[in-house]
């Protein structure tokens, strides 16, 4: 097996229903944790860490450095539709292994190279802090459609067209700044 993920979850029924599809669908080998502590107990690092949006948020400490690896499977769609490292567990059997299957996807495409240039994840700073082009434009000191051209070059590269969307995006990518 290649891929180690450890399910974090409070709701442990939901948990071991979501080991029992990972394991029969992928190629996977599942640790079923009671506490975010105990990852650090596991012998080799996991590939990808489920969890739900409390212990998400009550662990972000230990989980933000590991972002990239982290999918929170939460109740109902994300806000908008837009591809996130987020889990809709109210969704059908076959809307979870795609969802699973759309993550794995985004992880590999991600790992070939199609990231965001610094001056993007600049933009997306500002973006995700409210600032409209204008204040970007002035803030980073270039033209308005400079920034409509790198804010085109994101929803490009990540999918995401909402302000929402590209926020939650570089909250869970850790990209803002405290």
């Amino acid at each position: 097996m290649s891929t180690q993920v450890a399910i974090v979850m409070r709701d442990t029924l939901a948990a071991m229903g979501l080991q029992h599809l990972l394991e029969t669908t992928f190629d996977v080998a599942v640790a079923l944790l009671d506490s975010v502590d105990d990852l650090a107990a596991l012998r080799d690092a996991p590939t990808c860490v489920v969890t739900d949006p409390w212990t998400y948020v009550t662990h972000i400490n230990t989980l933000l450095p590991r972002r990239d690896n982290v999918v929170v499977v939460g109740h109902g769609p994300c806000s908008d539709g837009t591809p996130c490292h987020y889990i809709d567990q109210t969704a059908s059997i076959n809307d979870l292994v795609e969802q699973f299957k759309a993550y794995i996807d985004r992880r590999a495409d991600h790992r070939d190279g199609d990231v965001l240039s610094q001056r993007e994840i600049e933009v997306l700073r500002l973006v995700a802090a409210g600032k409209i082009n204008k204040e970007i434009a002035d803030t980073l000191n270039i033209s308005i459609n400079t920034v409509q051209s790198h804010r085109k070059n994101i929803t490009a590269k990540l999918g995401i067209k909402s302000v929402s969307g590209l926020s939650f995006y570089a909250m869970m990518n850790g990209l803002l700044k405290s």
